[in-house]
């Protein structure tokens, strides 16, 4: 997993290489004929990077973006409506998981446009789309998925700078292997004692920050087996803020935006109240050295110093990160 996450860099590299022309045709075509709305498909870590993508395609393009319930295809068997053009991203590390491609089936037979961004040009899910961008990762052998994440967010923000035609979106986007590769080796060290010690948590992110919460939170979970819970910097105030009190385990990301100011207000709450909290601040001034940039990328650099850190805190529970007990590699879920 810590090789595999340290190769983010250069799996970016390669998928930008690799896909520029093809984005920037697919760009063309979604501006000639924009869609009424756009369905994101996928479980896991490419689900959480479809909520990364939710953020920065809405911000971009004011177009509404929603994700799909594969069930509705794969268990009830459900007809999508025809209508209005709709665009369905499709993202999976495999391509190869049932529901998915029941769920990208139902809605290409109702006249979407399909791109999916998959890891495996030879799966099913990679066949079967109008337009296929490669992740271009390599070779992934651990169970939990990190460089394949990371290449999927940056190719929906590459899409959404190309699609916007967003300058200085597209100049971070093209600046990322780079950034990447410096925040892998950022010390996040302040934040793996309270983790090791800790039995559940909260992880707090909000807007760009909120799928690498959601992210965040699965990977110590499935690597770790701590009990870690996502949740906006709005949301958490709706009832789960109850839970915090003194000693309690917070880790926060803080965008340099104003969704950031809302993550930074509640971190200051909570460590009020006795709450142990690490915040990785892109604004300065957090316990967790973070890089500032555009505020849409990063998020991306704070995942991917994330994950050499919950590496260190699944070794340091005595846990096997790249083989996490009752998970496999490919999740055939129906």
């Amino acid at each position: 997993m810590l090789a595999e996450a340290g190769q983010a860099g250069a799996a970016v590299a390669r998928f930008l290489s690799t896909n520029a022309a093809a984005i920037d045709a697919l760009a063309d075509r979604l501006r000639a004929a924009p869609p009424a709305a756009i369905v994101t498909c996928a479980r896991g870590s490419s689900d959480h990077a479809a909520t990364y993508g939710k953020y920065v395609l809405e911000t971009a393009l004011g177009i509404p973006v929603a994700s799909a319930a594969p069930s509705i295809a794969s268990v009830f068997a459900a007809p999508v409506a025809q209508g209005a053009e709709r665009l369905v991203i499709a993202m999976s590390q495999s391509g190869r998981s049932p529901d998915l491609i029941a769920t990208v089936a139902a809605h290409q037979r109702a006249g979407a446009l399909v791109v999916a961004l998959v890891n495996d040009a030879a799966s099913p899910l990679a066949q079967m789309a109008d337009t296929l961008l490669p992740l271009e990762a390599g070779a992934e052998r651990s169970v939990a998925a990190t460089k394949s994440c990371l290449v999927a967010m940056a190719g929906l923000a590459a899409l959404a700078a190309a699609w916007a035609r967003d300058a200085a979106l597209a100049a971070a986007v093209r600046a990322l292997p780079d950034h990447l590769s410096d925040a892998f080796a950022l010390d996040w060290s302040a934040a793996e004692a309270p983790l090791v010690a800790a039995s559940s948590l909260f992880v707090l992110g909000r807007g760009y920050g909120f799928g690498i919460a959601q992210e965040a939170a699965l990977k110590l979970k499935e690597t770790a087996a701590l009990h870690a819970e996502a949740f906006s910097a709005a949301e958490v105030r709706h009832g789960p803020m109850t839970i915090v009190r003194a000693g309690f385990p917070v880790l926060a990301f803080a965008t340099s935006d104003a969704a950031g100011d809302a993550v930074r207000a509640v971190a200051r709450e909570f460590a009020a109240r006795g709450a142990i909290v690490r915040l990785a601040d892109a604004g300065g001034g957090g316990d967790l050295p973070a890089r500032a940039t555009h505020p849409a990328i990063e998020p991306l650099l704070m995942l991917q110093s994330f994950y050499r850190l919950t590496n260190a805190v699944a070794l340091a529970r005595g846990l096997d990160p790249d083989r996490p007990p009752h998970l496999s590699k490919v999740t055939r879920t129906l």
